[in-house]
């Protein structure tokens, strides 16, 4: 009765989720905003990898590691872009990218 979840499902969820990340990247002008939908993206991309890596038991959780690799990497890439958002506001008094665009002090 406990069925799991055919590998489709994943799939589907990982490139819906990666697909809302990108439009909310294209289209939003908030840098918070941005880089939570590339935030977003990357969680697609990992839903995939796990899918995966469940799907094929040969693969030993090669996904599973990958996944964690690419999460360490989202925190590290979330760190540094807060940092420079927090530069640029308090240079610019703005987080919008539009209005940010010249690095000019």
């Amino acid at each position: 009765m406990n069925q799991a979840l055919p590998i489709e499902g994943y799939l589907v969820v990982g490139a819906l989720m990666f697909a809302i990340g990108a439009w909310g990247a294209l289209i939003r002008r908030n840098a918070v905003v941005v880089f939570m939908c590339i935030e977003l993206m990357i969680n697609g991309v990992v839903l995939t990898l796990v899918a995966f890596g469940d799907y094929l038991p040969q693969a030993g959780g090669v996904g599973a590691s990958y996944a964690v690799l690419v999460i360490a990497i989202a925190a590290a890439e979330v760190a540094v872009g807060l940092a420079i958002v927090l530069a640029v506001f308090r240079s610019r008094r703005t987080v919008n990218v539009d209005e940010a665009n010249l690095m000019k002090w």
